[in-house]
């Protein structure tokens, strides 16, 4: 938490007791459902909390925006995300059933009224939204592909719509189909934790 607090040191009274309550549930369900590898688990809140948020530090959601998170696993980014935008809606899909029910009894027992968790493939999700997130589910070129239908042409926020993805390593061939539109954001630039040294953001505009 006092990384989470030092970043973010705006945070409300609501929004830490919200996010001190994730390490005691993903402890919980990690050990009956394994989200996260058990090795990590005790890194929560820099590799996984703190990491999700690496998107609140690039883009500042208006009130009333949608948001889907695409493979959501056991809720990244989505549920550290709508903790901290509680005007947005974000809807948590992903199609590995057990994992969705974690941050399905996550999201619920955190008190979170602007969350949808949805049991299905991205493929078959038919709504529009202005923004897809996603934490290192596919790569770029086929995450770009199966959301594309799903960005509305409706614009409410700073950025054009698109989709907004965390990621680490060598990125060239992924980035290389984008690379006039692409933009690329190096995480150490955010966070000083040696965990973000390879980590970045890539935020593709789709409209």
């Amino acid at each position: 938490m006092k990384s989470l607090e030092t970043c973010f040191p705006s945070l409300t009274a609501e929004q830490r007791q919200q996010f001190e309550a994730l390490s005691g549930l993903y402890a919980e369900w990690n050990a009956k459902i394994n989200v996260i590898s058990r090795k990590d688990i005790q890194n929560l809140y820099p590799h996984h909390i703190l990491h999700s948020l690496a998107i609140a530090r690039y883009i500042r959601f208006t009130p009333g925006s949608l948001i889907l998170d695409a493979g959501t696993g056991g809720g990244f980014p989505g549920i550290p995300l709508a903790i901290f935008f509680p005007d947005v809606q974000f809807v948590l899909l992903d199609s590995t059933g057990k994992k969705i029910r974690v941050a399905k009894e996550i999201s619920e027992a955190t008190g979170l009224k602007n969350v949808e968790t949805v049991h299905a493939r991205v493929e078959d999700e038919k709504r529009k939204f202005h923004f897809i997130v996603s934490r290192a589910v596919m790569p770029l070129p086929e995450l770009v592909r199966v959301t594309r239908k799903n960005i509305t042409r409706e614009q409410r926020n700073a950025l054009p719509n698109g989709v907004i993805c965390l990621k680490g390593g060598d990125l060239s061939a992924e980035l290389h189909p984008f690379r006039q539109t692409a933009e690329t954001v190096s995480l150490q630039d955010y966070f000083p934790h040696p965990f973000f040294r390879t980590k970045k953001l890539i935020y593709v505009p789709l409209s």
